[in-house]
């Protein structure tokens, strides 16, 4: 039905799922490669959301960040890796958050390249969109605010 690369979803099946975000400004980090340059050293304040195809990414995560992109503050840069497809790249990704346990969907929150917040996917299941957001904001205000200071 879908041509597929071992191991990976088809990309026509998650096309839609992966403009959920690029729709919002998010930008994709399809390598790692591209996961280290957007975490350069000097890189700011960068929000990595890890996307998926469950429903709690499609119910919960996706619309959360799209309601938080709304917010007065916002990390510098907001990328995305999608877990079962960007196999590399999501590797990367979960070797800069030592300690943090592999979840799809999860959000990330770097300063410098280096790990300042983590939303994991059992907060994602367990609440709705609006509070995701909710949450997400209060980290970009505690956090993203700061930096720019």
């Amino acid at each position: 039905m879908f041509p597929t690369t071992p191991n990976r979803y088809p990309e026509k099946l998650i096309a839609p799922m992966r403009q959920d975000l690029t729709q919002y400004g998010v930008e994709e980090a399809r390598t790692a490669e591209d996961v280290n340059r957007l975490l350069a050293a000097a890189s700011g304040t960068v929000l990595f959301v890890v996307n998926s195809v469950c429903g709690c990414a499609a119910g919960k995560a996706r619309p959360a960040l799209g309601l938080a992109m709304r917010h007065s503050t916002l990390p510098d840069k907001v990328a995305t890796v999608f877990a079962g497809a960007d196999i590399e790249a999501v590797a990367r990704l979960r070797a800069l958050l030592p300690g943090v346990p592999p979840s799809s969907p999860s959000m990330a929150l770097f300063r410098d390249g280096k790990p300042i917040w983590v939303l994991h996917r059992s907060t994602i299941e367990s609440s709705d969109a609006e509070t995701i957001s909710d949450i997400l904001t209060d980290a970009f205000d505690q956090y993203c605010a700061t930096a720019k200071q």
